[in-house]
């Protein structure tokens, strides 16, 4: 049995790759459990926030016996993902202590142009370069860049799957078009590129156009988590 918690920042390949575990027949996956505790923690006005509020509980102590709950569907393994920014500084995390951690990248400057035609005004915090290397610290595990996995999604999955100990899979590199019956209720706003794939997206394109003060804030934080990535 294996309970997988996957940290990534927004817009880092993170709801492919929890597909990509969902089509597993092993696995049963989790999108984001903490997503409405941090809203009602923070006040912050998301996408879709009334939603979000109304679908999930709202109180971390509430998620964090979930998460660390029996497995849903009497399946083996649980891939769970989550935000470092989601986590509050007083929200419980007893929960993860007995769990594997994987920790997912990508290059600031894509994030930043991809999470900007999604929601206007990023922040730093937004976007969880801090929080992500802060849980890296906390709760150590592979490293992986999401501009890897498209580049050669089958040759840094099994890299990945070596790494955690986890029985490599091919049913991982695809999946039926739509949504999934877990995705959370935001999935409209957010997911649609997903929903239109059945596996991961060709190699990245040139690097988006990206100079102002927030990229220079978040670069040092992911290069500092880049170098200790699985490597190609």
């Amino acid at each position: 049995m294996m309970r997988i918690a996957m940290w990534s920042g927004p817009r880092n390949l993170s709801t492919a790759m929890m597909y990509s575990f969902g089509a597993r027949a092993d696995f049963t996956v989790s999108d984001e459990p903490f997503y409405a505790a941090y809203l009602a923690q923070t006040d912050l006005d998301h996408p879709m926030r009334a939603e979000i509020l109304a679908s999930q509980p709202n109180d971390p102590a509430e998620v964090a016996a979930i998460c660390e709950g029996p497995i849903p569907g009497g399946k083996v393994h649980w891939y769970q993902k989550h935000m470092p920014h989601h986590v509050g500084t007083d929200f419980p995390m007893g929960w993860a202590d007995s769990f594997t951690h994987v920790h997912l990248i990508r290059h600031p400057a894509r994030v930043i142009a991809s999470y900007r035609a999604k929601r206007e005004n990023p922040t730093l915090d937004d976007l969880g370069y801090a929080q992500c290397l802060k849980f890296y610290q906390r709760f150590p595990g592979p490293v992986i860049d999401s501009t890897d996995i498209r580049a050669d999604p089958e040759g840094m999955l099994q890299k990945l799957c070596a790494e955690i100990g986890l029985a490599w899979d091919a049913s991982m590199l695809r999946w039926p078009a739509g949504g999934r019956a877990e995705d959370g209720v935001w999935a409209s706003h957010w997911y649609g590129a997903v929903h239109r794939s059945t596996g991961f997206a060709s190699a990245e394109g040139p690097m988006p156009i990206e100079d102002d003060a927030l990229l220079d804030a978040a670069l040092p934080m992911y290069q500092e988590m880049a170098a200790r990535r699985i490597a190609e």
